[in-house]
């Protein structure tokens, strides 16, 4: 069991010159690809420094003065321990999210070259923060390219609109709203549009998986329209089954369910079900057989 410090430098603001300071003084350094509450894992790589090492690592170690003022709420790692002659243990780092160090003082702060500390620490046989980056750069691209289908699987005239409101613009999403309603004042057309713009989530999935806060925003408008509005709508003409996508996502929908809102028309059910069914995603055909399919459903 490897014990904390009995001494450490978590009193006042973060400092490169504290990092250079404690380092100047170590005889051996000692990273552990794990956080605190895991540094004895036998499958936990590590590595000691000595000499030469231990001053490229104050280098890279070398952070924005002052702090971030706050703590991330994540454990960390790796795991820094600094070490005297005798193998004592007189202060302890850990890293976050490859950008930030904490144990420098009173709270975390910004590393000055993240990147540069991440392929330093993988050329000490230390990959796990390269691997974490590559995975979230990974994830940056299919989360752009996702975005980047949503905001083309608007209807055509309002494509500018939904552009804003994917990058989260202030009082975007509004705005979107109110161009929805200007573009389609009649009730069955914007519900029928708004219903196969919001059959786009469950059929497009990313590694890390769940769906952005924007794409609800066509659900969100369809939930504001009064009932019978939606269900005329969607009963009053064949649905695509892009249309029958996003009315099996609004009936299943948190907020459709909690307000406990009429029962959907049988005919529409029965057609949602046999789309489902036969076309759905396992999650889509899940939240049917405990919604709209649960008295249907074997």
């Amino acid at each position: 069991m490897i014990d904390a410090p009995t001494t450490g430098s978590d009193d006042g603001a973060p400092s490169a010159a504290l990092a250079e300071r404690v380092l100047a003084e170590a005889a051996e350094v000692l990273i552990i690809e794990a956080s605190v509450d895991e540094l004895d894992r036998t499958d936990a790589a590590r590595v000691v420094l000595s000499g030469r090492e231990v001053a490229e690592l104050a280098r890279l170690l070398a952070v924005v003065d002052g702090g971030t003022e706050d703590r991330c709420l994540c454990l960390g790692w790796p795991t820094i321990l600094v070490l005297d002659a005798t193998g004592r243990e007189f202060a302890r780092w850990t890293l976050h999210h490859q950008v930030a160090i904490r144990g420098l003082g009173s709270c975390d702060a910004e590393l000055r070259d993240g990147a540069g500390l991440t392929d330093w620490l993988a050329e000490h046989g230390l990959t796990g923060s390269r691997e974490v980056q590559r995975m979230l750069a990974r994830q940056a691209d299919e989360d752009e390219e996702r975005r980047v289908q949503w905001v083309k699987a608007a209807p055509p005239d309002i494509v500018e609109a939904a552009e804003a409101a994917s990058r989260r613009g202030t009082g975007a999403e509004a705005r979107l709203a109110d161009l929805v309603a200007q573009r389609y004042p009649d009730a069955i057309e914007r519900i029928r549009a708004l219903a196969a713009w919001a059959g786009f989530p469950p059929r497009h999935t990313t590694t890390m998986g769940g769906t952005p806060w924007y794409e609800l925003a066509p659900e969100r408008m369809l939930l504001a329209e009064p009932t019978e509005s939606i269900f005329n709508a969607l009963t009053s003409t064949s649905l695509t089954p892009g249309q029958l996508d996003g009315a099996a996502e609004l009936f299943t929908s948190l907020e459709w369910t909690r307000l406990q809102r009429a029962d959907i028309p049988e005919s529409l059910r029965s057609l949602l079900i046999a789309h489902v069914k036969a076309t759905g995603t396992d999650p889509m055909k899940f939240r049917m057989r405990h919604g709209y399919g649960a008295d249907r459903i074997a």
